[in-house]
């Protein structure tokens, strides 16, 4: 049977669809190529369209033999959903709701979703565990955790069984420096860090020195994009052997701060990094974190890589694409 991949085009999409090839499995690619990279499907069989035709995903499922989804297509700049909140709407959670009816009409009653530890938003104790209030502080967080209440139901009304894997910072770039975070397009730091570094732009704006943090900076959980891709085949794998609905954070338990990063690119690039000091973002929590301790029980997955290995790949992965 084939695992349809919504998003598969994207960053976290295209480091799964690979994995999923290497250990070869039927894969189908869904994604609209609006924020997606076509040659990161490394030619994985791919269907152009919307999630949001759910006529469309019935019949990719048909043609294909789809038996279970695993969903990346979402739009995940915080933000530009403040400014353009109908856009997110209607991608994340009218697309969601649209794709499953499509797998359902098809049968398809298996789905692995890419969430996001957004969800929590400011957390009231560390580290953050699945059991920790759901309280979004902005409409891309409120929209995941709505998309994660939108396949519950589905749940409890037409049998859909489904594993969310609410993540923390993903980072990186795969291994061999093929597949990485496009930074024209991304808000995430290490990509900007990276972009400094390489005098692809001006100085990195570091937000806020003054958090109770022991330099001042953000601290933040991150995870590789590859042991993101490993966590996803293992949901798979967990639904095809009967387990049951789980939420699950995947992360490393590690916080590191927004200078520390700086300061490990550093030692990669051989030279400082440029950057200046600005205000806080209004909302940033001071730090986040990931109790990942469920993830393990229950997938018999735990993060590989440190943080030296995801600033080590990012960077090769960047410097190799500077004209």
């Amino acid at each position: 049977m084939t695992v349809l991949v919504t998003g598969g085009a994207g960053y976290i999409g295209s480091h799964t669809v690979r994995l999923l090839r290497s250990l070869g499995r039927d894969v189908i690619v869904l994604d609209s190529l609006v924020r997606g990279n076509r040659e990161a499907l490394l030619g994985a069989p791919f269907e152009q369209g919307d999630i949001c035709d759910s006529t469309f995903v019935t019949d990719v499922c048909r043609r294909y033999g789809v038996d279970s989804v695993v969903h990346f297509a979402a739009y995940k700049s915080a933000g530009e959903s403040m400014t353009n909140p109908g856009l997110y709407w209607r991608n994340n959670v009218f697309g969601t709701a649209q794709l499953v009816e499509g797998m359902i009409d098809a049968g398809v009653k298996q789905i692995v979703f890419s969430s996001s530890a957004a969800v929590y938003g400011n957390p009231d104790r560390l580290p953050i565990t699945e059991d920790c209030p759901i309280r979004p502080e902005n409409v891309y967080a409120e929209t995941k955790a709505v998309m994660e209440r939108v396949i519950s139901w589905y749940g409890v009304t037409h049998g859909l069984r489904w594993v969310s894997l609410r993540y923390f910072n993903a980072a990186g770039a795969s291994s061999d420096g093929v597949l990485g975070e496009d930074w024209s397009i991304t808000t995430n730091l290490i990509p900007l860090v990276m972009k400094a570094a390489l005098g692809a732009s001006g100085p990195l704006q570091v937000l806020g020195n003054d958090y109770p943090t022991p330099d001042g900076t953000g601290v933040r959980d991150y995870i590789h994009a590859e042991d993101l891709a490993v966590a996803h085949v293992a949901a798979l794998d967990y639904l095809q052997s009967g387990g049951g609905n789980v939420a699950l954070n995947l992360g490393t338990g590690v916080g590191t701060s927004v200078l520390e990063i700086l300061k490990a690119t550093e030692r990669v690039h051989g030279s400082s990094v440029p950057h200046e000091i600005v205000g806080r973002r209004p909302g940033d929590p001071a730090i986040v974190y990931a109790d990942p301790t469920l993830a393990g029980t229950t997938l018999g997955w735990h993060a590989r890589h440190t943080i030296d290995e995801i600033i080590t790949s990012a960077y090769n992965f960047h410097r190799s694409r500077v004209v």
